[in-house]
């Protein structure tokens, strides 16, 4: 497929898309070299071994999948014109990631309760990174949560439509890879204890 072809509005659209993915690549490297660090710091005499994630961290996994599943169903309620539908879901996906980041800072709070401190004398290199990883990633869902409501505001502007949906679209992959980011990072601070 010949990238010079289209319309502007075809060609804008394939610019946007790709601007996108250029992004969430470079998001992808750098949480790629936290991780690496954290691999590589095991190795460390005062690193931690056998900790727990807090549980609220568990139950985060959990809320934000079900805020891609709202997102989908919003994309999909959009596609069949049912702009009432749409708004209950985009607002659910808004009130999913916001509890989403209240529980991350729950577990924020369960890792100091165990005694455990981003810096000072009750810090340790191992919940440092968990600490850095988590809040770098919270960020990334603010971003997300600013977007869909730039969505929300031109739904309810009536700016999407069936054929007309390259916001929400954009705003749904870049959910859907925070979504998978956090779900893969979860994963990998589980079994890295």
């Amino acid at each position: 497929m010949d990238l010079t072809q289209g319309s502007f509005e075809e060609k804008n659209k394939r610019a946007k898309k790709m601007m996108l993915w250029f992004g969430i690549a470079s998001l992808i490297m750098s949480f790629a070299g936290w991780t690496s660090a954290f691999v590589v710091s095991r190795t460390r005499k005062d690193w931690l071994k056998g900790y727990e994630l807090p549980d609220a961290f568990m139950w985060s996994v959990i809320i934000i999948l079900l805020s891609s599943v709202t997102f989908v169903l919003a994309r999909r309620a959009l596609k069949s014109n049912k702009h009432q539908l749409t708004t209950i879901y985009l607002i659910t996906t808004l009130m999913l990631g916001i509890i989403f980041i209240a529980l991350q800072l729950q577990g924020f709070g369960q890792m100091m309760t165990s005694g455990y401190n981003f810096t000072g004398p009750t810090s340790n290199i191992t919940m440092t990174f968990i600490f850095l990883i988590a809040a770098v990633h919270i960020a990334h869902v603010v971003v997300g949560l600013i977007c869909l409501l730039v969505v929300i505001f031109n739904h309810l502007k009536q700016k999407y439509n069936a054929n007309n949906m390259l916001g929400l679209e954009l705003a749904a992959t870049f959910w859907h890879f925070v979504d998978i980011l956090w779900l893969y990072l979860f994963i990998f601070l589980y079994f890295m204890s």
